[in-house]
């Protein structure tokens, strides 16, 4: 079944070399459908690779080859909870090694300038905690990061000087 709501994500010809990279990265990720041009078109040539049909951790996308104007920008970001430090450390890696580049407080951009926040769940918790004084000191401990280090995080939740 088609899904109802698809991400269409615009790239300048290289729509299936970013889904392949997602479908080999990211889990429950995989690319469905490659459709070509039937036609010569503003970017691109009859028989051009035109859309990609692909899904990231179980969204639906479709990656147009629109051509260079249009760019990705922080204003739309994959938020991707991570369940410890190794899978916050794959992900991370995976993207900045690929040509990525590192953010702040989580965030990153791949090589198609699409941005990522990889976000470990117990981040998430300790900024939502009730308990606002640690989630003060999580929050301010986030702030001074690049990646998120889970073992910084906890200790600033329980009040351990860095």
């Amino acid at each position: 079944m088609v899904s109802k709501n698809t991400l269409c994500l615009w790239y300048n010809g290289d729509a299936l070399e970013a889904a392949a990279f997602y479908a080999k990265t990211f889990v429950d990720s995989e690319v469905k459908a490659v459709h070509h041009a039937p036609s010569d078109y503003p970017s691109g040539k009859e028989g051009d690779v035109l859309t990609v049909e692909f899904t990231v951790m179980g969204i639906p996308c479709i990656g147009l080859n629109g051509g260079a104007e249009f760019k990705h920008s922080e204003a739309f970001s994959f938020q991707v909870a991570t369940d410890d430090q190794a899978e916050t450390d794959r992900l991370w890696d995976a993207i900045i090694d690929n040509g990525g580049e590192a953010s702040v407080c989580g965030w990153c951009k791949d090589k198609w300038g699409l941005s990522w926040q990889i976000t470990p769940r117990v981040l998430t918790k300790a900024y939502t905690s009730t308990d606002k004084a640690a989630a003060k000191r999580a929050f301010a401990a986030m702030m001074n990061m690049t990646k998120i280090d889970i073992a910084t995080i906890e200790a600033a939740v329980r009040g351990d000087s860095a």
